[in-house]
């Protein structure tokens, strides 16, 4: 193996995604050269703001607005290449450069199929505990990468083997649709012709990533490995079974790209000065009082991809240092932190009771999670707007200690701190 490059770095959030990392991500990119996306679908949305132009990416990274990048989609990504074409021809038309020299796309990612988003809506739908998928396909698509009989980019610009392998799904798929949830039979011919033709299209994107970043971190080029989504939606240490279809953790950026993990050398965690999730599941610290609509409303807080409002909650300091434990996270970054301004008095989660006993450890059961009250440790807010603050020491003496006792509970330092929605609104620490 090449020299280990210094400056090979993960990005990953650390609550239920939204964290607000493809701002992060742009910021961190001006100073790489590799950009890789490792896991997730277009189930995620990362937005960035340049010069008052709203950017919302939901494949390709967010490094992409940085010029002489190379931006990569990993084999960890399930792609639908409706939505990819349709996001590359957005960003070009928004005066974006996107050719084969700057978005290389894996071989061995795995497509999205029509019947997989058919499967997603009918299977959701059938269900009396409701997990609140997307519906974009995500998990179908993972199913069929499991059972073996998933289509990758590298069958999709075969012709022969597009034909083989699509034929043997649908009609496995049909009987499924048909048999056993009663609706209409998936056409072949109309799927052959539609995907033959994004074919074209995405083959000259087509790269063998491996030897990619091999070559890179030889060349001592810096890699920036970006995650979708956040660590309590990762498919093994999420909130089961509310959570994706994949594993949103730092250590899965090493599987979804063929880097070897020993040669990432930093993780960076991403998580907001509160707390949000979108869906079903559990959320100890979600508020039910006007507070939650004053984030929501202030922090945007909806949904990039599917547009639906956020849940919203105080910051649960037990959910990011366990997180923080899970990544093996070496710096932090703060987001948002924007939001609380003028708010008088603010709650922190430091720890949770259970039965109105204070509970050891990290709660593993779920399904006593409903039953889960959050204890608080109240802290005074600060006065005025600080979205043009970018001198650390000029923040309220309220703010630094809210980020002091985030530090002093997780034990990792805030490096970055994101003050606002524009690219520049960021305070560097460090």
């Amino acid at each position: 193996m090449a020299k280990i490059n210094k400056k090979n770095q993960v990005i990953v959030g650390l609550q239920w995604g939204d964290e607000g990392k493809g701002k992060i991500i742009d910021y961190l990119s001006k100073g790489v050269d590799y950009i890789v996306r490792f896991q997730g679908g277009n189930n995620a949305g990362h937005t960035v703001v340049v010069d008052g132009e709203k950017f919302i990416f939901h494949l390709i990274p967010s490094g992409i607005l940085r010029k002489d990048k190379v931006c990569v989609i990993g084999n960890g990504v399930v792609v639908d290449p409706e939505v990819l074409v349709h996001e590359i021809e957005t960003l070009k038309k928004s005066g974006i450069t996107i050719t084969p020299k700057n978005l290389k796309l894996s071989y061995y990612s795995h497509l999205i199929m029509p019947y997989h988003k058919n499967l997603d809506i009918l299977r959701e739908g059938a269900r009396v505990n409701k997990i609140g998928t997307t519906k974009r396909g995500i998990g179908p698509c993972y199913v069929d990468k499991l059972t073996r009989c998933g289509i990758r980019l590298i069958d999709l610009i075969d012709p022969k083997r597009l034909y083989s392998k699509l034929k043997d799904n649908v009609l496995e798929k049909n009987v499924l649709v048909e048999k056993i949830f009663g609706s209409k039979k998936i056409s072949f011919s109309k799927i052959l012709e539609e995907y033959s033709s994004y074919a074209k299209i995405l083959k000259p994107f087509c790269e063998d990533v491996v030897e990619l970043l091999y070559q890179a971190n030889k060349n001592n080029k810096s890699i920036l490995f970006e995650g979708a989504q956040g660590t309590f939606l990762d498919v093994d240490f999420g909130t089961y079974p509310f959570v994706t279809s994949s594993n949103t953790i730092a250590q899965n950026a090493s599987v979804g790209s063929g880097f070897p993990f020993s040669a990432i050398n930093r993780v960076i965690g991403v998580t907001k000065a509160y707390t949000t999730r979108v869906g079903e599941g559990p959320f100890p610290t979600e508020i039910k009082t006007k507070y939650s609509d004053f984030l929501r409303e202030k922090g945007s807080e909806f949904g990039a991809t599917t547009g639906r409002p956020r849940r919203c909650g105080w910051l649960d300091l037990v959910l990011l240092r366990r997180s923080v434990i899970i990544n093996g996270v070496d710096s932090l970054v703060l987001t948002k932190l924007d939001v609380l301004d003028n708010i008088k008095d603010i709650d922190l989660c430091v720890g949770y009771s259970y039965k109105g006993k204070k509970i050891k450890g990290f709660p593993l059961d779920i399904d006593n999670w409903d039953k889960i009250k959050p204890l608080y440790k109240t802290v005074k807010g600060w006065s005025g707007d600080i979205e043009n603050v970018r001198d650390y020491k000029k923040l309220p003496s309220e703010a630094r200690d809210y980020i002091r006792i985030i530090e002093d509970y997780t034990g990792v330092p805030i490096e970055i701190v994101s003050v606002g929605s524009k690219r520049e609104a960021v305070i560097l620490r460090g």
